[in-house]
């Protein structure tokens, strides 16, 4: 899957990403309703310069998507990963580690740490294996990676 592109960005409201808020909804994950609702009422919009949206195409094609924001429950030296997704047809292919190595990339300008929050332990396995380390008895942060 070398035809894989990861793009940051900047207007969410100009994508078409359809075919990932109907696999999700049918799947039982909120998070791109979630991501779409936040961006549309203007409550996370990934605009400020620590921040940024990424999506992963093939061809025309919007088959993953991915989030930076800044922590919002620490000091802002911690940036959260967010809402990522990819479809299940491109699972296991790449396209979740470079949508990841993106936001690391864009985070490692601005923060010393990234954190996030799954339940899900297919996601807690694939972070470990990009290199997050597992976080015990935390409600807001089951995952991070030193920068």
């Amino acid at each position: 899957m070398n035809n894989m592109i990861v793009y940051e960005i900047a207007d969410l409201g100009a994508l078409d990403i359809t075919e990932l808020l109907t696999e999700s909804k049918d799947e039982g994950f909120r998070n791109i309703h979630r991501l779409v609702n936040e961006y549309n009422e203007g409550m996370n919009t990934f605009q400020h310069e620590d921040e940024a949206l990424f999506e992963c195409r093939v061809g025309h094609r919007v088959i993953g998507i991915c989030g930076l924001n800044r922590d919002p429950y620490s000091g802002g030296s911690i940036g959260r990963i967010r809402r990522l997704y990819v479809l299940k047809e491109f699972r296991r292919h790449g396209a979740g580690r470079r949508l990841v190595e993106a936001v690391i990339h864009k985070a490692s300008s601005h923060y010393t740490k990234l954190v996030l929050k799954t339940d899900n332990p297919k996601a807690g396995e694939f972070y470990k294996n990009l290199g997050f380390k597992g976080i015990a008895d935390d409600e807001l942060v089951t995952h991070e990676l030193e920068l």
